[in-house]
């Protein structure tokens, strides 16, 4: 018998031409709207407060992170289980180019980013007003100035989220494949005296978890993104995890395996 994945892509998708009739005039409607987003972002404190309150400049690009998911791209977002308030590093899986947006659907949290993002257009200039922290892959004055910049971060109220497996792996891994946690961002918790709480991003369809919101084999960015702005909707969800409890005296290793293997339960249970 043919699974539903394979009958789902035996069937032709009809429906295909037509979402790109609506859907890509909105994508240029928010691309038009974050021009003036971004100015007023551009001219508004960049808050780095008592973190007691979300600055209104990532309260912006929060909302149209969730419009984007939403309106252009026909995404059904969902959260699961409760935040850690206050100061905390949050540990995600990386599935899509999307993760970041659809975490920003949740929390205004710092990331850290790769530094070519900096030099996008808009999005480079409304993720640095966000609070960004950019990096540059491969080199180690770049990630221990990062993680300096994360320790201040928080230690001052603020959360700061990071994909510890690195970059998006350009095939298919398999659903609740969850690679190898990097160390040494967990070390950054650690020294700010921070909860690090595990979340788990999945991508749906039909109520199972669906591999097609990855890249695919030989799959490009512009051939990704113009395959999901065709997409019937999906549901987008973030699984907030119980925070670790590992003792800190286990080393960041024990914390970053512990974080990973919580992720991986959770996508197994989505499978």
């Amino acid at each position: 018998m043919r699974s539903p994945e394979s009958l789902a892509l035996a069937t032709p998708d009809r429906l295909r031409g037509l979402r790109y009739v609506w859907r890509v005039p909105l994508l240029l409607a928010m691309v038009v709207l974050a021009i003036p987003l971004g100015g007023v972002v551009a001219l508004l404190p960049d808050g780095k407060g008592d973190g007691t309150r979300e600055p209104l400049a990532q309260r912006i690009v929060r909302y149209w992170s969730r419009w984007m998911l939403r309106g252009a791209f026909g995404f059904r977002i969902s959260n699961h289980g409760k935040q850690v308030q206050g100061p905390v590093l949050f540990v995600a899986n990386h599935v899509s180019w999307m993760d970041i947006l659809l975490l920003y659907t949740q929390r205004a949290a710092c990331f850290v980013a790769k530094a070519e993002i900096a030099r996008w257009p808009l999005v480079g200039w409304l993720a640095a007003r966000a609070g960004t922290i950019f990096h540059r892959r491969g080199n180690a004055s770049s990630l221990s100035a990062v993680m300096a910049v994360m320790v201040t971060r928080m230690r001052i109220g603020r959360a700061v989220a990071v994909f510890p497996e690195g970059g998006i792996e350009h095939e298919i891994t398999g659903i609740t494949t969850v690679r190898t946690f990097h160390a040494r961002v967990f070390q950054c918790a650690l020294d700010a005296r921070v909860p690090i709480q595990p979340v788990a991003l999945t991508y749906c369809r039909g109520g199972c978890a669906w591999d097609g919101a990855t890249f695919q084999q030989g799959e490009s960015f512009i051939g990704n993104f113009l395959r999901l702005l065709g997409e019937p909707p999906l549901q987008a969800e973030v699984h907030f995890l119980a925070p670790l409890t590992t003792p800190a005296e286990n080393g960041r290793r024990a914390m970053a395996d512990a974080a990973r293997s919580a992720i991986a339960e959770c996508l197994s249970r989505r499978a």
